[in-house]
């Protein structure tokens, strides 16, 4: 994983930064995104849709 600056050291701007999803989900599955100590799973499923799971 990343080592991440914390949310509140990140210049915020009005567009916000985007992000292709087969890029954070390497595998081709799933990928896990940390908040505040919280682990979240973003996955693709067969029909294409991301579903983001705590």
């Amino acid at each position: 994983m990343q080592n991440l600056p914390p949310a509140s050291s990140i210049d915020r701007t009005d567009d916000p930064a985007t992000y292709d999803a087969r890029d954070l989900i390497r595998n081709g599955i799933q990928a896990h995104i940390v908040l505040d100590g919280q682990t979240y799973t973003l996955r693709i499923t067969r029909t294409g849709k991301l579903i983001l799971t705590k």
